[in-house]
């Protein structure tokens, strides 16, 4: 077991290094800083704190643990100048590719994870693994579409720019379409007082499962677009 399990843990130590470009502290920190202020202001504030807060407590700090990885990703290859020797080799990229997004998404959603058992235990009483599983649905739709504008764009600087603005219309469009299927960010936790919740959670499965299939497409669409060598070298 020992014989199998070494290279796998050094593989992946050094895939971090590049997928966060040797900055996954600073990310991490960051992650924790922006949970802490978050929560301090719900604490000073007058709202009511319950599950569907815990929710929102979580859902920025999970988006920005795998935007650097997933923005930035290819361009940490061509700054290490190990793009050729991905492309070298047939199928690597999709090998290495995949297994860096699963590395990053192993890692947020274990630091999702003790944020909200931190959640559970301070703040409000949420059950710490239903609160991740409904924080890393969002998580998985924009790190995916940051993938797949990384391969169009291949420039992490204009891929987060990219990013950054559709979430923004995204989050604009969360208050227009509210307890809408189509709402990426619908909060799962906040039933609404004046609709059936039955009615409310079938809204929940659709929102989840057309989220899920978006992701999809879009990782998809990413490694499709890695088959063109000369765009990226």
């Amino acid at each position: 077991m020992k014989h199998y399990l070494t290279p796998i843990l050094k593989l992946s130590q050094y895939n971090i290094k590049i997928i966060f470009g040797n900055k996954f502290m600073y990310f991490v920190l960051s992650a924790i800083g922006f949970y802490i202020l978050t929560v301090a202001l719900t604490l000073i504030s007058d709202t009511e704190i319950t599950q569907a807060t815990g929710y929102n407590m979580l859902l920025v700090p999970s988006i920005l643990l795998i935007f650097y990885p997933t923005c930035f990703g290819i361009q940490n290859d061509q700054d290490a100048k190990i793009i050729e020797i991905i492309f070298g080799i047939p199928n690597y990229r999709y090998k290495i590719w995949l297994f860096r997004l699963l590395i990053a998404y192993i890692i947020c959603f274990v630091l999702t994870f003790f944020l909200a058992a931190v959640t559970d235990w301070m703040v409000v009483e949420a059950p710490p693994l239903k609160l991740t599983i409904q924080a890393m649905v969002p998580c998985l739709f924009i790190g995916m579409l940051c993938f797949m504008l990384s391969t169009i764009i291949r420039n992490g600087n204009g891929t987060a720019v990219m990013t950054i603005i559709i979430g923004l219309i995204l989050f604009l469009l969360n208050q227009i379409l509210d307890v809408s299927k189509w709402n990426v960010f619908l909060n799962p936790f906040n039933v609404p007082l004046d609709k059936n919740p039955e009615i409310f959670y079938n809204t929940v499965f659709e929102n989840r499962l057309i989220i899920l299939i978006a992701t999809a497409i879009f990782l998809l669409a990413g490694l499709y677009k890695t088959q063109n060598r000369e765009r990226f070298i």
